[in-house]
């Protein structure tokens, strides 16, 4: 999982890599229009109407499809969840708050944050994998807040479910090498059952192909490191040219594996963290 800065981020920016930004014109008619149809669904919504409203967001899907791009670029192409580009098959834009309806762990549904259906705020880019496995599901601890469009909290929620927009949520995920995802150890109780629910439920360990590449790339990894530190520790002789250039080459390869924009390269800096090696975390800073 990756941080997303989605609240700081518009398609009028002009520093995404991989993306032309929008006219300001465009992006306010995209805005104009979003306004415009959550007004209908709240029309819908204010009559009773649950069934046409909720056919009326599936009638619309093509204004949050306009953004795609756009969220896929924040990003470098890979999904939000898993860090994946291919493996996670087609990446579509998901809802975090379900728009038509929501599950909880336990218990009957509630309607859905209908009122957020168009709204970007709301929107990740996300494999096909963890997008169809998460689905409806958005449950909320035993005592939390929930929002409604007649009291609008969802600030106040307290969500099982790791948000990759929320800078301290992607840190409650880690990996070991066997590919597996892992709640990040020594975290606090509820934030383990929060990532272990997120694990669990979008397959972000269960699929199989998906825990392949975490394994091989974290096998690369360890490779690396283990031939930065030979070649590290033959470099201190005198007249050690070649070593000190393929400890050179080691290190660009692992700030390489690290990069933001590199596939899975969450599992590449917990392979890092994994070492417990202060100098080897400056390295990848």
């Amino acid at each position: 999982m990756i941080w997303i800065d989605v609240e700081g981020r518009q398609p009028i920016d002009t520093d995404i890599p991989g993306w032309t930004p929008w006219s300001v014109a465009d992006w306010n008619a995209w805005l104009a229009e979003s306004k415009q149809l959550t007004g209908e669904l709240a029309r819908l919504n204010a009559v009773g109407k649950i069934k046409e409203r909720n056919k009326f967001i599936d009638e619309n899907s093509a204004h949050w499809g306009k953004l795609k791009p756009w969220l896929s670029a924040l990003s470098g192409g890979k999904c939000w969840f898993t860090e994946a580009r291919d493996i996670a098959s087609h990446r579509d834009v998901e809802h975090f708050r379900p728009k038509k309806s929501a599950k909880n762990a336990k218990g009957p549904e509630r309607d859905g944050y209908w009122w957020l259906a168009f709204d970007y705020v709301n929107f990740r880019f996300a494999g096909s994998v963890p997008n169809r496995k998460k689905g409806s599901w958005f449950p909320l601890r035993r005592g939390s807040k929930f929002s409604t469009f007649q009291s609008q909290c969802e600030d106040d929620e307290t969500a099982h479910f790791l948000d990759p927009t929320n800078a301290h949520d992607v840190t409650l995920i880690s990996f070991d090498e066997t590919g597996s995802a892992i709640p990040t150890p020594g975290i606090a109780c509820w934030e383990w059952v929060r990532a272990k629910r997120t694990i669990d439920r979008l397959k972000l360990t269960d699929h199989p192909d998906l825990a392949e590449a975490r394994r091989k790339l974290w096998q690369k990894m360890d490779r690396t490191i283990t031939a930065y530190y030979q070649a590290k520790a033959q470099a201190r002789t005198p007249h050690a040219a070649a070593a000190r250039q393929k400890m050179t080459d080691r290190a660009r390869e692992i700030l390489m594996l690290t990069r933001p924009s590199e596939e899975l390269s969450s599992v590449a800096r917990w392979c890092v963290q994994f070492r417990n090696d202060p100098q080897l975390m400056k390295l990848i800073g």
